[in-house]
């Protein structure tokens, strides 16, 4: 793929920072026109040496954005009854970018730069783009066509027929956050395009470049650069997009912090699909095996720490059946001490400082009961800028008794970075357990770690998180490109990953009932009253 604006980007040694005299330069694009903005970020360094990283536009003149996204009608770029011919293009696309995202180079080009921007270990960098491309493969060819599938019921007489179609809202937004900065807003936005959407995307600033540049290899992969409409802003100026937009905003779909999703919910009057906060459990079950022990520790420590806890699916906290606790911890500790800045197995935090993560370690440690069992202290000997948390993983226990109390607020707040509390119980515990998951207020993720098909039952009746892994090779974390990812318990719930999810979340269900035929034999004109 020869493309000088791409090549910009391609100098992304993770420590060295980016090679050549200056930084890149990303651009919005609107209206079909790529364009950059002469005002410009200076608040986003480098994450791991603190220098001046890339140029990212602070974009202030929303007139042009607010009349494109007026361009589009409430029909759509397409529907099952207008521009059809729009499914099998996009087939088409995907199947393009599929292929050029297996090109090693392009693969490899992807990886780095998320790593540049999001520094989290390559096998998570590269398991990004993986994901991406197997869900360009799974919706190429017919694959966007399928999506369009609608269903029909015979009426009462002959040329009666009601028709269900999946309906696009027409113009819509989708706002991405920073942990993954390839997959939410590719998935999203092209899961937008299939069913007929045209939308505007605003990903978070500091990584907003990796979409910039998928987005460049979608169009040269033949999507119209008038599909689609590319803004790079701060949280508060999309918030003015979004109050200028309320006449014309059909729906948004948001990735991010709860507190903002209700923000929005509130300016658009409830027209969103919401995949926010994620405080995910997982319960170890009662059914101790000796040979699972390795294996479950090392995946506990995966769902907790890996690209430092910066994932909405990372576990949260994690419940330990007595059976389990006495070899599970410690080999979580010594798991976790095996991680470091030099593979970027653990990495800069950006939505937390090390200030407020220390304040709310000290606020758990003051929880009566609860114990630092590994961490808790901040990294030292790097360059990470002070607007930037890094701290060790770090783990506390806590009583269930405690977890329960009048501290439930304070101990189900989620750390968005390598933090989880660890809880204990035994047999007779499980009642007070399964309460305590019914007050959790957000349910994302959850794991349950075990072989007994009755405790399995057991948990899984009496919860509703959106995306459970059960067995006992459960996780919290995992790739949606193959099931159903996003939360349950609320209408307003975002899927992302499968044809289900699309279809769920960006379309709506319209019914056209065909009526037609000959006057009925037995009609005649109904008297006046």
């Amino acid at each position: 793929m020869n493309s000088d604006r791409i090549s910009n980007f391609a100098t992304v040694d993770p420590f060295n920072g980016m090679t050549g005299d200056a930084p890149g330069q990303v651009m919005n694009l609107v209206g079909g026109n790529w364009f950059a903005d002469q005002q410009l970020r200076a608040d986003i360094p480098d994450p791991i040496s603190g220098s001046r990283f890339i140029d990212v536009p602070d974009t202030r003149d929303l007139a042009p954005f607010l009349r494109s996204f007026a361009s589009c009608p409430k029909t759509g770029l397409h529907n099952p009854l207008k521009n059809t011919d729009r499914y099998p293009h996009l087939g088409r696309v995907c199947a393009r970018a599929a292929a050029l995202l297996a090109n090693d180079d392009v693969e490899s080009y992807f990886a780095k730069l998320i790593q540049r921007v999001m520094p989290k270990s390559w096998q998570q960098c590269l398991n990004e783009v993986v994901v991406t491309r197997v869900f360009l493969e799974n919706f190429a060819g017919d694959g966007v066509r399928f999506l369009g599938r609608g269903f029909s019921n015979p009426g009462d007489v002959t040329g009666q027929e009601s028709r269900g179609y999946r309906w696009p809202y027409g113009p819509v937004v989708v706002i991405a956050p920073f942990n993954f900065p390839l997959e939410i807003p590719a998935l999203q936005a092209l899961g937008a395009l299939f069913m007929g959407n045209r939308p505007l995307v605003k990903v978070d600033s500091k990584v907003s470049v990796v979409f910039e540049q998928f987005l460049r290899l979608l169009i040269h992969s033949g999507l119209s650069p008038n599909d689609i409409d590319l803004i790079h802003c701060r949280g508060e100026r999309m918030g003015e997009v979004l109050d200028a937009l309320k006449e014309h905003v059909r729906m948004i779909q948001f990735t991010g912090s709860s507190d903002i999703a209700e923000i929005i919910a509130r300016k658009v009057n409830g027209a969103v699909r919401l995949e926010d906060a994620g405080f995910d459990w997982k319960i170890i079950g009662p059914d101790f095996e000796e040979r699972w022990l390795d294996y479950v520790a090392w995946q506990a420590d995966e769902d907790a720490y890996n690209a430092s806890g910066q994932k909405c699916s990372a576990q949260s906290i994690l419940f330990v059946h007595d059976n389990w606790s006495s070899q599970l911890i410690p080999k979580l500790k010594t798991l976790a001490a095996r991680r470091s800045l030099g593979d970027l197995s653990i990495g800069p935090v950006l939505s937390w400082t090390n200030d407020q993560i220390k304040e709310h370690i000290d606020a758990t440690l003051s929880v009566p009961g609860a114990e630092l069992l590994f961490g808790g202290s901040p990294i030292d000997g790097h360059d990470i800028p002070a607007c930037y948390g890094a701290y060790e993983p770090t783990a506390i226990r806590v009583p269930l008794s405690a977890v329960c109390g009048k501290d439930f607020e304070l101990l189900t707040t989620e750390l968005f970075g390598p933090f989880q509390i660890i809880s204990t119980y035994g047999d007779d515990d499980i009642p007070v357990l399964l309460g305590l998951l019914e007050r959790m207020s957000h349910h994302l993720t959850a794991a349950v770690v075990s072989a007994d098909p009755v405790f399995q039952n057991r948990i899984l009746s009496a919860t509703v998180n959106g995306t459970t892994y059960c067995g006992m090779r459960a996780r919290t974390t995992g790739a949606p490109q193959n099931h159903w990812f996003g939360p349950s318990g609320d209408p307003r719930a975002a899927g992302i990953g499968t044809p289900e999810a699309i279809i769920s979340t960006w379309s709506g269900h319209r019914e056209i009932i065909m009526d037609q035929g000959d006057l009925p034999h037995d009609w005649q004109t109904p008297p006046l009253s």
